[in-house]
């Protein structure tokens, strides 16, 4: 015959065993003693056999009792475990999170969202992966990701797919200190050509501001040939060469902005990715609030408004 137990009575079974009483259990346990004597005797005929020998006022386990007590407390452990791992899940205390991010928003932010994690969340798993839009896209809409901090405008509407803008900034034309193009008091994008020009992908939406900005030749195909999608090293490159860097203005504040005729006037839009109508993690809500406070801390930051 199969046997159905329940955590209720193995506790009920725990506590009779701690007191040897079922008046002072019933107390403990918020129950009436029929109620508990009930849970014992259900919990006996189940398994049958008696577990406990009831002397009087006093209970004791008997010794196939103490083998159920010792097993069923391992149940216990593992309930309580249980329990508050939720709590701690929904605390955003423990768990994993998994999130994807895009060039500009990884070199503005996944350095300083793992040392918040680490210091603040310290049981907390996270796991960052880089890559190009469509990619980590894939990733989000296979659960392999939980979501993304990409390029707002270098992703196209999606019915399952939910996107909140959070954070718009300007994009320029950047060089190291000493730069030649620093000297001169009137800046072309002929002037530029003169260098090399790098830059991580750009959406089409950029281009196109790009394009009508300085002429047709202005193509990214054209303007650009260093093109690398960890932007760090484009930085790193920038300061020790002459290569003009066309990226986040944000991501590399140690390099010189270039004002050009006409100016650029381009921005780029961070959104948060999520899947529609899925229920989100509470760990994400950590990462959400870390970024917007990072975020609008910046230097040079458009405000988003939210309705």
């Amino acid at each position: 015959m199969e046997v159905e137990l329940t955590l209720t009575q193995l506790r009920h079974m725990a506590e009779l065993a701690k007191t040897g009483s079922f008046i002072k259990s019933s107390e403990n346990l918020f129950v009436t003693q029929p109620a508990l004597s009930r849970s014992i005797k259900s919990l006996e005929d189940e398994l049958g056999a008696k577990l406990f020998d009831r002397q009087g006022r006093q209970t004791t386990l008997t010794a196939f009792g103490e083998e159920i007590l010792s097993r069923s407390q391992i149940l216990l452990d593992l309930a309580k475990d249980i329990k508050e791992t939720h709590r701690n899940f929904k605390n955003g205390l423990s768990g994993q999170i998994r999130i994807g991010m895009g060039s500009g928003a990884g070199a503005l932010l996944m350095t300083p969202l793992l040392e918040h994690i680490v210091v603040h969340y310290p049981h907390l798993r996270i796991e960052v992966a880089r890559g190009k839009t469509g990619m980590l896209i894939e990733s989000l809409r296979a659960r392999k990701l939980d979501a993304l901090i990409i390029n707002a405008r270098s992703m196209l509407p999606a019915l399952d797919l939910k996107m909140e803008v959070i954070y718009e900034t300007p994009g320029a034309f950047m060089v190291r200190k000493g730069h030649p193009l620093r000297k001169l008091k009137k800046i072309s994008i002929d002037d530029l050509r003169k260098y090399p020009i790098a830059s991580t992908a750009l959406s089409e939406d950029t281009e196109k501001t790009i394009i009508d900005r300085y002429g047709k030749d202005a193509n990214l195909d054209n303007l650009v040939n260093i093109k690398c999608s960890e932007i760090s090293s484009l930085v790193e490159v920038a300061q020790q060469s002459n290569t003009v860097l066309l990226a986040i203005r944000n991501s590399a504040l140690e390099l010189e902005e270039l004002v050009l005729t006409p100016p650029l006037n381009a921005t780029a839009r961070f959104g948060f990715v999520t899947i529609e109508n899925r229920t989100e993690s509470p760990l994400l809500r950590h990462v959400r609030d870390f970024v917007e406070k990072d975020l609008s801390a910046r230097p040079n930051q458009m405000a988003i408004k939210k309705e």
